[in-house]
């Protein structure tokens, strides 16, 4: 199983984002992948990937930033408006990051 760390961003870096963390860490377990998830706000993203090594960053609130790893917008995910949508593009970005 390879291995993905996912950073979850929403306002307040707590509900939301964990809630967001968890469906993500579900959807890739299923697709051969172990994720491993932080949370965090908007202004804790640059500090989380000071720390160490991240591949994928998924997010409800607006960036403050632009960064060196995909990022995706999970909004829709979060209101099912258009969820098999972020579901299509979360998978297709982990299968094509070199882990």
């Amino acid at each position: 199983m390879k291995r993905i760390r996912v950073i979850s961003v929403c306002g307040s870096g707590t509900v939301t984002s964990s809630m967001i963390a968890g469906k993500v860490k579900d959807i890739l377990a299923e697709n051969g992948f172990r994720a491993d998830t932080i949370t965090t706000n908007p202004g804790g993203v640059g500090e989380i990937l000071a720390s160490g090594k991240w591949d994928l960053i998924v997010h409800t609130s607006p960036l403050r930033g632009k960064y060196d790893i995909p990022v995706i917008n999970a909004v829709g995910f979060l209101t099912g408006m258009d969820e098999e949508g972020f579901i299509e593009e979360l998978l297709k970005t982990a299968k094509g990051l070199e882990l």
